[in-house]
């Protein structure tokens, strides 16, 4: 079995790198922030409160969180295990899933604020299906059109300049000690970002193995 969680600032490629991982090991990807996203849309009382915290460029509590992660992780449809993706994002989210579950990595992917900057101001989301895109790897084959629904393209409500400073600040202020929380328990594995995707999927998996093989 496969456990791990996979960190770094918005726009480093989590979800990309989750998905392939999600191919190869047959593991199911749990992005905290598609979660998010299906609660918004489909409007929620939840989805309303994260929402506006969202909007305001706020990170969505603790006690949220952890309710979600409880509530997908005992779905237990994991045979193989799972890969988390925007989890945990404080001290506190990390104390409560290691005091619950046990994890066989972290992975740390690490990239510039400029990149940072750069592909998440180049991101876009189907306003019917969900699909993402992104206007520099990942384009659309018709402008500001879904290629598989067909649905408009839009840019996400956080995915704006100040909304951009205030997380990337929340990021350096709660969510990289978390690594170092993961980093005593000897768990983290960290790979550079800014190359390509193969690229840095090569090496996370190279780092993984002998994990795997433990």
């Amino acid at each position: 079995m496969h456990k791990y969680v996979i960190m770094g600032a918005q726009g480093c490629g989590k979800g990309t790198q989750a998905k392939l991982l999600k191919q190869q090991f047959d593991i199911v990807h749990i992005s905290v922030g598609d979660i998010f996203r299906w609660h918004i849309q489909s409007h929620t009382k939840l989805g309303a409160r994260i929402k506006r915290l969202i909007a305001a460029g706020n990170m969505v509590d603790d006690e949220t969180v952890e309710q979600i992660i409880r509530e997908r992780l005992a779905l237990h449809d994991w045979n193989f295990g799972f890969i988390l993706d925007g989890f945990p994002r404080t001290k506190i989210q990390a104390e409560f899933f290691l005091e619950s579950y046990d994890i066989d990595a972290v992975i740390h992917i690490v990239v510039p604020d400029a990149i940072v900057f750069e592909r998440v101001l180049a991101r876009r989301l189907c306003s019917q299906c969900g699909l993402d895109y992104n206007l520099i790897h990942h384009r659309p084959a018709a402008v500001d059109t879904c290629d598989v629904c067909g649905g408009k393209l839009v840019i996400r409500s956080d995915d704006n300049e100040e909304g951009l400073r205030q997380r990337l600040k929340d990021y350096r202020t709660q969510t990289e000690p978390v690594l170092d929380l993961f980093a005593r328990k000897e768990l983290v594995i960290q790979t550079d970002g800014a190359r390509c995707i193969d690229d840095v999927q090569k090496d996370i998996q190279s780092q993984l193995k002998p994990r795997s093989m433990k």
